[in-house]
């Protein structure tokens, strides 16, 4: 395991370029690849990827406030002693590597938002206590607890299941279904829960094995990656006392807490809305800091590592443009529905979910967004697997996991928890094409054993 964890590690540092760089020759192959296989023109494409390019905007600011809004949190006193009480029950490198995968991927099945968060913030403390702890491996560790997160409570294809459209038919099938599938369907089902199960129990194993002997450890110096000191304001005008007044201070608590407290008592788990763990993240982040000035110092301080997210974002959104535009041409002419309909054509009952799992994997690297990657293949898939006997549920778990597969090897989901830990992509994702097999192949044995 080592020597084929080690020889991933050299091609990744060798061959993967920057993330920003990533994107872009992603976008020259789509671009070229819409060429010569949907007969639209160098035009046509062009309006395509600009016609796309900005329909990220919110989706981005979403992700950078994870990242801000999170950051800002832990460097709260008290949120540092919890991490900080995480990391000392770690007293070896492999314990260290283990229990940031477990939690990772605990709070990434819990919501994906919550855990990409919680799980950077904790490799960056366990790198900061134990001793000969490779930070890379860490970090993958920490970002690996992710490939889960389609499977859990939080992903957006099983719950956009739960509800019907204005149309009375559930978006995105194509007019298939106007019977809403309940979690109990896809979540808690049995190929579900199986596959969830063993890559939650499984992934600290693996990572555990993916530890580098002492030659090949690369051991982050505390001092790069220390937290920058609280600063010691001294309240003398009237306006730094407003800045750290309590009452005001409690007030502005009062209002999110209200909120937050209404939304869980009203809709228990499923309230975790990316949105809503952005507000638990503002409002205790402001609690733990004791006034807001102090939060004011610790969000400007958490802005620094947002510049991936907020340059790259756009040229995805342009490369989804591209994956699913079709001017002049029918709706399955695009390149995103090519691939879809390509597997579909190749299948049966047994394989469908199989070749389903296949191609999302495929798209998800051009559509890294679990939203997109359903509107693009549920109208095409859920039909198709009716056809052929294959219920709704089971396609529709097969998409999330595809889509949830391949983000391991695309930078994109990465973004936050490199900003948080101040790394690159090529740092990380030699470890993770080990996660990617070993969550390939769980998934692909669910869906043959159920």
């Amino acid at each position: 395991m080592k020597k084929f964890t080690n020889g991933c590690v050299k091609v990744m540092n060798k061959f993967l370029p920057d993330p920003f760089l990533f994107a872009i020759v992603l976008t020259i192959i789509v671009f070229l690849a819409g060429l010569i296989f949907t007969g639209q023109g160098p035009f046509q494409m062009v309006q395509n990827w600009a016609g796309g390019f900005w329909n990220l905007l919110g989706f981005s600011m979403q992700m950078a406030l994870v990242l801000v809004l999170g950051n800002a949190m832990a460097k709260a006193g008290v949120f540092k002693r919890l991490l900080e009480g995480l990391a000392n029950l770690a007293k070896t490198p492999a314990r260290a590597i283990s229990i940031t995968a477990f939690v990772s991927v605990v709070a990434c099945w819990i919501n994906w938002g919550f855990g990409l968060v919680i799980g950077a913030l904790l490799a960056k403390e366990m790198a900061k206590k134990v001793k000969k702890v490779d930070y890379r491996l860490l970090i993958a560790s920490a970002y690996s607890g992710f490939v889960v997160w389609h499977g859990g409570l939080s992903g957006s294809i099983p719950l956009k299941l739960t509800s019907l459209g204005a149309d009375g038919f559930i978006a995105n099938t194509n007019g298939a279904l106007d019977t809403v599938i309940p979690i109990s369907q896809t979540v808690f089902s049995p190929m579900n829960l199986f596959i969830s199960l063993i890559i939650i129990f499984g992934l600290p194993f693996i990572c555990r094995l993916m530890i580098p002997d002492e030659e090949h450890t690369l051991e982050v110096n505390p001092e790069l990656i220390k937290d920058e000191p609280v600063k010691e304001v001294e309240i003398v005008t009237p306006a730094d006392k407003l800045e750290h007044s309590k009452i005001i201070w409690l007030l502005v608590l009062a209002l999110g807490f209200t909120w937050i407290i209404h939304q869980f008592a009203t809709k228990g788990i499923n309230a975790l809305t990316l949105n809503f763990v952005n507000f638990i993240f503002l409002f205790v982040g402001i609690m733990l800091h004791g006034n807001l000035k102090n939060y004011i110092f610790a969000f400007n301080e958490s802005v620094k590592g947002t510049a991936g997210i907020l340059l790259q974002f756009p040229f995805y959104a342009g490369i989804q443009g591209m994956m699913v535009g079709h001017i002049g041409l029918p709706v399955d002419a695009s390149l995103a529905a090519m691939i879809s309909n390509g597997f579909v054509s190749i299948s049966n009952t047994t394989t469908f979910p199989l070749f389903t799992f296949l191609s999302a994997g495929i798209v998800n690297f051009f559509v890294p967004s679990g939203g997109g990657q359903w509107a693009v293949q549920g109208p095409i898939m859920i039909p198709a697997g009716l056809d052929i006997g294959v219920p709704a549920a089971k396609t529709a778990m097969a998409i999330a996991w595809g889509d949830a597969w391949t983000n391991m090897i695309q930078p994109f989901w990465a973004l936050p928890a490199l900003g948080i830990a101040g790394l690159g992509a090529k740092d990380v994702m030699g470890y993770c094409v080990v996660t990617l097999l070993f969550a390939g192949a769980v998934a692909v044995l669910g869906m043959l054993i159920f």
